[in-house]
Order: structure tokens, then sequence, then C-alpha cells
């Protein structure tokens, strides 16, 4: 009577679970993979990823430099980096066909600017590798049988030998019960990577100026961060805030997202230099209405309504704006201050901070230290970094180690 086969079952059809999927199979050629989803959307947030573009990862090579991305589990994915990591990633997409660009912010795009091309790539891979793939299979159940585990799926049982968990975040506590329920600790899940809102607020009607690079701070807080900043019919979105919102993830919930949002539009330029550039405009062009004057160089529609913030008339000569209305305008400038309320999920893209506690996971191959047999990869971990590619680095790279992991001898 034949043995069967040894059978590695990845649950998650996303990112990090087709990556699992594929090194199983390629680091164990005689192994059953067998794949499941739980919908019928197959790599949902690869397909509506950048725009539909799919930002698969970001131009930064380094494994510390990279880690330093990710507000949870800096020190875990540094590990995992520099085991299989940024440029294996880009390697590894070349070699399926997928030729990545690099745009001035570091983000990475296929050159096609085509989600569907990452996915084909993935799709492609798992077919010719022979892995089977089921969609509409919810898990309802995992629980350890002998030397392998039982998988209860609303189509009936599975057996497997080892199994990789790739399905993602879960905002509830309800999400991640099971994990719980094999001994596992498991940190609650807020979520990251939001913009912020500002309702009532007169910045609004600025929607679609973005300021190139602005210093933001949280009143009473010590988190800060700089970066481009785009105002929407909501409030305040782009780099600078969204980074600050993974960063004060959970601050901000504890907060329950009310907090004074405070910004300095000139980034780090400093009261002093500012105070320079207005004086040394002041005495090339005294005569100068302040509406026309360029201090700064920022967007006009932003310096108009600074202007009016400061009360300040547009139509005052700069030779009359004097040491009061220098200060005025150099209080808006360096600390305006919004009054933040709510939150508004970044696009179609939801990230949540919280999951799988690391240390219960093996760096190495990413494999359970309280249940053996059993390996994790992507959001369901503990691990987020801010927007520019660098989750999607995460489930590349903890799916390939988790795959390689459960296929070990």
């Amino acid at each position: 009577m034949s043995q069967a086969p040894f059978r590695i079952v990845v649950i998650g059809g996303g990112a990090a679970g087709y990556m699992a999927a594929i090194s199983a199979k390629e680091h164990r050629p005689d192994a059953e993979v067998l794949l499941l989803e739980k919908s019928d959307k197959w790599l949902a947030k690869v397909r509506i990823s950048g725009g539909g573009r799919c930002n698969v990862t970001h131009n930064c090579a380094e494994p510390r430099k990279l880690a330093r991305h990710y507000p949870r589990g800096e020190a875990f994915v540094r590990k995992v980096f520099a085991a299989w990591g940024q440029p294996e990633a880009v390697a590894w997409f070349a070699i399926h066909g997928v030729a990545l660009k690099i745009e001035p912010d570091g983000r990475m795009f296929p050159t096609t600017d085509d989600s569907r091309t990452v996915i084909d790539a993935l799709q492609q891979a798992v077919q010719r590798s022979g892995i089977e793939a089921r969609s509409q299979c919810p898990v309802t159940r995992i629980e350890p049988k002998g030397d392998g585990w039982s998988i209860t799926t609303t189509s009936g049982v599975i057996k497997a030998d080892r199994v990789v968990v790739a399905t993602g975040g879960s905002p509830k506590d309800e999400g991640m019960a099971w994990l719980k329920a094999l001994g596992h600790e498991v940190v609650p899940a807020v979520p990251s990577l939001f913009t912020f809102n500002l309702p009532g607020d007169p910045i609004r009607e600025l929607m679609g100026v973005v300021a190139p690079n602005v210093r933001l701070r949280i009143a009473g807080t010590k988190l800060e961060s700089t970066g481009p900043l785009l105002i929407t019919h909501w409030g305040l979105s782009g780099p600078a805030v969204l980074r600050l919102s993974a960063f004060g993830a959970r601050a901000l919930h504890d907060m329950r997202y009310e907090y004074a949002v405070l910004v300095d539009w000139l980034g780090e330029v400093g009261e002093e230099a500012a105070r320079g550039s207005i004086n040394a405009e002041t005495s090339a062009h005294p005569r100068r209405q302040l509406v026309n004057a360029e201090c700064f160089g920022m967007p006009a529609r932003l310096w108009t309504y600074l202007l009016l913030r400061a009360g300040l008339p547009l139509e005052k000569p700069l030779g009359e704006l004097g040491k009061r209305g220098a200060d005025r305008l150099l209080d808006v400038l360096t600390n305006d201050r919004h009054q933040a309320r709510g939150k508004t999920t970044f696009k179609e893209e939801f990230v949540t901070a919280g999951g799988l506690a690391l240390p219960q996971v093996d760096t190495a191959t990413l494999e359970s230290r309280v249940a053996p047999g059993l390996y994790f990869a992507g959001e369901v971990l503990d691990i987020d970094g801010i927007t520019g590619g660098f989750n999607f680095q995460a489930a590349w790279s903890t799916g390939w180690l988790a795959g390689k992991g459960a296929a070990g001898k």
C-alpha cells in the first residue's frame, strides 16, 4: 500500500498565501500543496493596490533600512529580509516575467502599470507547479491531529501535515479567536494607514492642493512626520499623514480618533530661517502685496488661505507687515492647528496593526513556537508597514519563508 503524499495546506489566497504555496512546492516538489481561499476573489489587494497598478515593493534593498518602515515588527522583519528580502522579490518577479520600474519616491511598479501583470505571474506559477487552488472554501476550524492537522472547511475536512496561515489581518477580535484557542497570544487589532478627518474645517475647501513638504505633529504626544501633504474634501491625506497614522495607530486609537494636528507648512525650515525669508522678501519688494509674495514657493491657494487665517489683508504691502504681522504669519505657517475627529480608510486599502504576537513565531521558518507544524505569513502577524510597497514586501518575504519552513524535512 503506497503512502499518501506529504500535504501542505496554505490558507488565504492573497499575496502572502500565493507566495507561501509557490515556495512550499519549490522547496518540496513531491509534496501535495493545496491553496484555499474563502471567497471567489484571488489576490484582491494586489488587484486594487496603487490604483490598479500594484505597488509591488520599494526601492530599498538593505534589510536594516527597509525594516525602519514598519511601525510594528521592525526587528522581526529585519531578520526576515536578511533571509529573503527586496532583492530576492525583485529577482523572483523578473524571472516570472514582471519587469519593475522605480518611481521618484522609491515605489516600484510593473512597467505595464497594470496589477494584472503581477496577478498573472503568481497564478501561472501556481498552475505550472501543480498546486491545487480552491476558492469559496472557508476554513471554520483548525486542530492538531496526530502528527498533522485537521482543517474543517464548509465543504469537508482536509488533513494536512503542515499548515501555512496567510489569512490577513482581522479588524475584529473574533477573527483571531481560533489562534487563541490553540494557545497563541494575539495583539488586538486597530486600524493603521488612514487619513485624518477634519469635519467642518474650512481647509477642506482647498481639496486637491498639495503642500510638498510639511512637518506634522499630534498635540500632546511625541508623534511627528514629514513629507508631502494632500488636502482632500474630508481633511488631510498624503505620505506625511499616512506615515503618522501608521506609527501612531495605537495612540490615536486610544484617543478615540479625536486629537489636534499641528502643521508646520514649511517642513523643517525653522522659524528663524522663515523670518529671514520674509525679511529678505520685504527688503527686496516692500510694495509687493502679501498675496503676491514669493517667500516660500507654496501653492497660491494655500498661501492665500494661510494669510487669511493669520488675519492679514491680501492686498497689504510687505513693507507694512511689521513685526506683529510677521509674528502672526509665522505662527500660522509653523504651528497651524486643526482638530481631527474620526478617520477614513486610505483608498480601498485596509491595513491593521495587530495580529499574532511575534515572540511566538520563529523568524527563520515562520513556524509557531506554540503549535509546531503551523506557519504564518502576511498581515495575520503583528507586522504592518507604511504606504509605499512595504506591506507587499512583508507579504512576499514572510510568504516565501513560511512556505520554505513548511516544506522542511
